[in-house]
Order: structure tokens, then sequence, then C-alpha cells
């Protein structure tokens, strides 16, 4: 097997609980050479402990050398280190929010192109046994009629209290500034200038909602029309209400319940004569898995409910195999960057449905 030479940039929270784990894990498929990280305590703690030979602090370093691949994973925005891996001819895996505006993925796509290299958006849970397990079956409906997605999302510092994540306050405060105001220009870009709650909600649309939107999108297709938005709770609770062209609605919920340890997030498909659910533990976890329940009337007419069991690798081990199958086989990569560019605009109408208070096509 082609063992790729892969460096991190990021060695924050889910660099240390799932990807860097999950690295050293796939010791055939990749060996990671390089990390790197703003806080020179964190990149050399994340070194020693996942015996890493090489770290640094500032990404160019990490670009020159002789790495076939680059895992983003660091904080957003993400397009200053993807432009440049691109231009020095990585193959690039960008975990979620890949960008928040159009203009930042157009230019990300435009880069890919030039450079020939493979680009995968950090997109999860289509990934996951429980996620295609449920495809194959809403693939054999009919129709679907209703959707439901429910995602109620506890504080994350309840989840990491269960590993051993290292921090360090050693980066001084202006470091950050560069990325701040990038942030900021690139949410003007998308959304414009909106109010406080609007604003945060675009960040959790584009940050944890966005796991909904893309595997909706990947499940059942784009919507034709965002019905509805109603932003709540200071920005800390979503509703949408989506159209399909077949006439189907879709009820999409995020709300934030940061005093709660349990985590809910589902996705619920109805059709006329079968249902399809799927559970999704947590992103800051290891071993739990994503459950289904398919319920249905066999050829006999008799109702019936299914639990099918979930293979066992996790959805970010598979999508680093993903990953590596589409750099060394040439495999058509599942989330290819290029679609995210509809998971921003879907976003972006999100929002513009809402400060409108009026429906908004989807192209």
């Amino acid at each position: 097997m082609n063992q790729i030479k892969i460096g991190v940039v990021g060695c924050g929270a889910v660099a240390q609980v799932q990807h860097l784990p999950n690295l050293k894990h796939l010791h055939k498929e990749y060996e990671v050479t390089i990390v790197c990280d703003l806080s020179r305590g964190a990149v050399e703690a994340a070194a020693n402990r996942f015996d890493i030979p090489q770290f640094v602090t500032d990404y160019k370093k990490l670009l020159e050398t002789d790495v076939d691949a680059v895992l983003l994973c660091h904080g957003d925005p993400k397009t200053e280190v993807a432009l440049a891996s691109f231009e020095a001819g990585k193959h690039v895996f960008i975990e979620k929010p890949v960008c928040f505006s159009l203009q930042e993925i157009d230019a990300m796509l435009d880069a890919q192109r030039k450079s020939g290299t493979v680009a995968q958006a950090g997109y999860m849970k289509v990934h996951d046994p429980a996620f295609q397990l449920a495809k194959l079956e809403v693939d054999t409906m009919d129709e679907f009629r209703f959707v439901q997605i429910n995602h109620l999302h506890p504080n994350n510092s309840l989840h990491l209290s269960q590993f051993d994540v290292e921090r360090f306050d050693d980066v001084p405060p202006d470091a950050f500034a560069p990325a701040q105001s990038a942030r900021a220009a690139a949410r003007k870009d998308a959304i414009g200038d909106v109010p406080p709650q609007v604003e945060r909600a675009f960040y959790l649309l584009s940050g944890s909602m966005i796991h909904d939107i893309y595997s909706l999108r990947v499940m059942l297709g784009s919507p034709s029309e965002v019905i509805s938005a109603e932003v709540w709770a200071d920005g800390g609770g979503v509703n949408i209400v989506f159209a399909y062209p077949n006439g189907a609605r879709c009820i999409a919920t995020w709300v934030d319940l940061p005093e709660l340890w349990d985590f809910k997030e589902t996705l619920e498909i109805y059709g006329g004569e079968k249902r399809v659910l799927v559970s999704y533990p947590t992103g800051f976890s290891r071993g739990i898995l994503s459950e289904v329940t398919i319920q249905g009337i066999d050829a006999e007419g008799i109702s019936y409910t299914k639990n099918p069991a979930i293979e066992w690798e996790s959805a970010f081990v598979k999508e680093l195999r993903h990953f590596h199958a589409c750099i060394t086989e040439g495999v058509n990569c599942y989330t290819p960057l290029k679609s995210a560019r509809k998971d921003i605009e879907l976003i972006i109408n999100i929002v513009e449905c809402y400060a409108k208070r009026s429906a908004v096509k989807c192209d």
C-alpha cells in the first residue's frame, strides 16, 4: 500500500481527539511527518504524544517539506492556508467549515484546478456506516414526503472533559488578529452586516449545523426553496423549513442546550411505506456507534421495525481511508471541495430568508 506523507495544521481538540489518533491507527496509509500550530506548547505536545518527528508554528514551513498532503483543522477561516497548500502542489483535506463565502470557495476551487490535486471536505457524517446503510434504504423509497432534523447541542466541553485534551495559553492575542479580520471580511462578503444574533446563527450554521445541511443534500439532493427561517435565543436556536421539487418538506432545528450532557442529532426521512431514522453521537466521542431504525410494511402487509448492526469503524477513520484512496487510486472523491459550494450557498439563502421574511429560491 502506498503510504502518504501528511502534515497536520492545527493541534486543537478535533486533532487530539480524532485526527491524530486515527492517522496513527492508519499507519499503513499515512505517515504524519510534521504538525503545525500557532501555539508552540500545543504543537510540541502533539508531536511528542503522537511520535511526530517535526513541529512548526508557521504553516509555510510545513508546506516547504516533502509532505504529499495536508490536513487543515486549525481555526477558521482556513482559506489562506488552503490556497497556499494548493499552490504548493499538496493534496488537501479541509475540516468543516471549509469557508464562509462564495468568494472564498471559488478561489479555492480555482487554485485546486490549477494544482490538479485532491481536495476533500471534512464531511465525516456521510462516511458514517449508519448513514451509508440509511441511504441504501432511502434510495429504495418510491418517494419521500417529510424530513425532520433535530440537532440538540450541549457545550462541547462536557464531552471534551472525557479526553486528555492539552491546551496552552502561549499565543499572543495579536497573533489572532489577521484570522479575525479575515473571518469578519468573509462573513460580510457572505451575508453583509447583520445583527449579532444573526451573525451567531450564521456561524453555527456554518460550523455545526453544516453536518445536517450536507448530509441532507447527499441523502436527498438539494432543496428547491427555503420556505422559512427563524433565529431565536440570541442566535442559539434556528428553525428552517425547506421545500423539495417533489413537494416534500423538511423541518430542521438546531438548539444550543449548553448545560445538558446528552447530545442529540437525528435525521428522519418519511415515505409512504417506509421510514428511516439515523441518530448520531457527538463528534467528540470515540467508540460510540450511530444508530439506524427502519420501519415499513413487508410484502405480506406486516409492519416491521429493524435496527441493523452498524460497522464499528468510525466515520472519521473512513473519511481518511477515502482520502487516501482518492490520492493513490484515483477514486472519485465522495465529498469533493466543489460540493461544499452548494452548502455555503444554502446557508446564505437561509440567512436571506430570515432577513427578508420571505421564501428564497435555491439554484
